[in-house]
């Protein structure tokens, strides 16, 4: 989405701060170039299912001139252990810059309400296009492409549902806790922290890391019924459902 103004300018980056995959990152040294700016949290379904499109960016702009920068702003207890969140940027493969924003300071600069969100500024970092939530990806790789004078092929949808023209189902609303019972999804993950195992419809599996799981896989939009347990040494903080395509 195109901002109503094209005056709004990037808020810096706060000092001091803790960077992965770069030493130290200024804001006014990016000038000359296009930023683009991902809210993110490990523990956040959405942000992982938005993450593949943001490294791909990044992959194929950063010669160009594109500066890319995920901005990991905690939305659960664990996402707020710096050990936790450095571990996740290791295990996803992150290699661009990566913002720990644990006291949401740059959070705050923005007036950020959501994760994932992200928002690209032009080279004299004057906001040029901005979404909130998952999709909206060829909007911003054409915008990506304006600011960088490029036309490319973009990156296709990488799940179904990402399909602009795909008819998605409302899913069930996220539950907290170690939740069991009926729901409707595409897919059924939950937030877990620490190590051990969990019961996943009878079938039992370990849990090698604190992160976001992934529990049940549908290939559309599907009715069916939970049965979850966390064991010892497991918190299961959420259980959390993304849509499928509609039957």
């Amino acid at each position: 989405m195109k901002p109503p103004v094209d005056t709004i300018p990037a808020p810096p980056f706060p000092r001091p701060a803790t960077w992965l995959n770069v030493s130290l990152l200024r804001l006014d040294q990016q000038r000359g170039r296009p930023v683009l700016v991902e809210f993110w949290d490990f523990c956040r379904v959405n942000s992982l299912r938005t993450l593949p499109y943001v490294q791909a960016w990044h992959e194929r702009y950063e010669a160009d001139g594109l500066r890319v920068v995920s901005v990991h702003s905690p939305g659960f207890p664990p996402s707020h252990d710096e050990d936790a969140v450095r571990a996740a940027v290791e295990r996803l493969g992150i290699v661009h810059p990566v913002l720990l924003d644990t006291d949401m300071k740059l959070w705050k600069a923005y007036d950020n309400r959501g994760w994932p969100a992200r928002y690209l500024f032009n080279a004299e970092h004057k906001l040029a296009q901005y979404h909130y939530g998952e999709g909206g990806y060829a909007e911003t790789e054409e915008a990506i492409q304006e600011l960088l004078g490029l036309e490319r092929d973009l990156v296709g949808p990488l799940r179904p549902e990402d399909d602009p023209a795909a008819m998605l189902a409302v899913p069930t609303a996220d539950q907290p806790g170690a939740w069991s019972g009926p729901y409707e999804a595409g897919e059924v993950w939950a937030v877990l922290e620490g190590e051990g195992a969990i019961t996943v419809n009878g079938e039992r599996r370990a849990v090698p890391y604190t992160g976001c799981h992934l529990l049940v896989r549908h290939d559309a939009h599907t009715e069916a019924v939970l049965e979850f347990a966390a064991g010892e040494g497991v918190t299961c903080h959420a259980v959390c459902f993304t849509p499928g395509l509609a039957p």
